[in-house]
C-alpha cells in the first residue's frame, strides 16, 4: 500500500508562485505519478502528469505556468505553479499508479480511475 503525503499551498495573489510536494512511502519501479484539481460543484480535473522516464503532460490552461517534477531518491513529486490565476483556486491532489507505458501514463491525465492512490488534498486559494 502506498502512502501520498502532501504538502505546501495556501493563498497567494494573481501573478504569485507556490510549489506542492508530494512524499510517496514508496515508487519502486514503473510509476506514473499525476496531480489533480477539483472546485466544489465541479468534476476533477486533470493538471499535470509525469511518466516514469521522465515525460510530461499538461492541461491547457496551465501550459507554460505549471511545471510538474519528481525526485526519485526522495519519492516526491512536485508541482511548481508559477503565474497564478484566481481561476487556479482548488484543492489539489497527488495521485500515483503503477503504469510501465509513457503513452499509458500520458493518457491517464483524464482518467482520475486509472489512480489507485491518492494524497489528502491541498488547497490554493489565489486572489486577484
Amino acid at each position: 500500500q502506498v502512502q501520498l503525503m502532501e504538502s505546501g499551498g495556501g493563498s497567494v495573489q494573481a501573478g504569485g508562485s507556490v510549489r506542492f510536494s508530494c512524499a510517496g512511502s514508496d515508487y519502486t519501479g514503473s510509476w506514473c505519478l499525476a496531480w489533480f484539481r477539483q472546485v466544489p460543484g465541479q468534476e476533477r480535473e486533470g493538471v499535470a502528469v509525469i511518466a516514469t522516464e521522465g515525460s510530461t503532460r499538461y492541461t491547457d490552461s496551465v501550459k507554460g505556468r505549471f511545471t510538474v517534477s519528481k525526485d526519485n531518491g526522495r519519492n516526491t513529486l512536485y508541482l511548481q505553479m508559477d503565474s497564478l490565476k484566481p481561476e487556479d483556486t482548488a484543492m489539489y491532489y497527488c495521485a500515483a499508479d503503477r503504469m510501465f507505458y509513457a503513452q499509458r501514463c500520458l493518457a491517464a491525465m483524464s482518467r482520475e480511475a486509472d489512480f489507485d492512490y491518492w494524497g489528502q488534498g491541498t488547497q490554493v486559494t489565489v486572489s486577484s
